[in-house]
């Protein structure tokens, strides 16, 4: 199901930055106005994400689909129509590269997502997964829809609406116990839930002592998981850092409800098969 589509105006820009004066190539061979069909297809299995924009970029080129546009979601089969198009050689060379690398990318990273919730879920069918705020600088809303695309959620969306205290705040905080820190943070934003990132099992217990309502597990070992979770059954734990498709069963398993994970940004495209093809003129009478 697809959670919403990008804006025209970053369609434009993504048009804009590979064609800035126009497509030289098409201009010189005048093949232009001639119109022809444009197919994406998936090479491999996968995810898909990014359908609605590149539907959008076709519309936004005076082109016009043919036939169900696959939506963004949807688990594909290596082989599967994604997106037809028709129009001009012009418009749909225009169209076609970025069309195409967007939803590549985005594939790639619900794909990857995909794959986190599914181990994630045979270890415990309530362990929610999480995708950190470490997606490429400025490319934000497309990578947290992929992410959606892939059955998880975003971690953080930003510094403004999340609370998580890291060591790094702490080393400004003097001698003030984790307790006073709690209070405070409860003080100012009485309704949002305080997540403490924890390095060890000692720190752990130190802040569900103080009232912690998610501790977040830095890079701590599956066994130690399994520990605090039988210790402080009542706080919610996070496993992070390093949490991939290879470890989550365990780690859901271990007694962590939520796994927080950059992995899907690093993901390899899935990638898309296209072909270009000519139609024939039509002579009018």
């Amino acid at each position: 199901m697809n959670p919403y589509t990008l804006p025209d105006r970053e369609l434009e820009a993504l048009l804009h930055d590979d064609a800035p004066c126009g497509d030289a190539t098409s201009f010189a061979l005048g093949i232009g106005p001639q119109p022809g069909r444009l197919v994406f297809r998936a090479r491999y299995d996968m995810v898909l994400c990014g359908s609605e924009e590149a539907l959008r970029m076709g519309e936004l080129r005076g082109l016009r689909p043919v036939g169900r546009v696959a939506a963004s979601g949807e688990t594909l089969a290596a082989g599967a129509e994604i997106l037809s198009l028709e129009g001009t050689a012009g418009s749909l060379h225009g169209v076609w590269k970025t069309a195409q690398t967007l939803i590549e990318y985005l594939s790639g990273i619900a794909t990857a997502t995909a794959a986190i919730v599914a181990a994630a879920r045979r270890g415990d069918p309530d362990c929610a997964v999480v995708c950190t705020r470490k997606n490429f600088p400025g490319t934000k809303p497309a990578a947290i829809k992929a992410v959606l695309c892939g059955g998880a959620s975003p971690h953080r969306l930003s510094l403004s609406e999340t609370l998580l205290v890291f060591a790094e705040h702490r080393a400004f905080l003097g001698d003030q116990p984790p307790a006073a820190s709690i209070a405070r943070l409860r003080r100012q934003w009485p309704e949002r839930a305080i997540v403490v990132e924890v390095g060890d099992e000692t720190e752990a217990l130190a802040w569900a002592a103080a009232g912690a309502d998610i501790l977040q597990l830095e890079k701590l070992p599956v066994d130690a998981v399994d520990r605090l979770h039988r210790q402080i059954p009542g706080t919610r734990l996070a496993a992070a850092g390093g949490v991939n498709a290879g470890n989550a069963e365990a780690y859901a398993r271990a007694g962590a409800q939520i796994l927080v994970s950059s992995a899907p940004y690093f993901a390899a495209p899935r990638d898309v098969a296209v072909t270009l093809t000519a139609l024939p003129t039509t002579t009018e009478p």
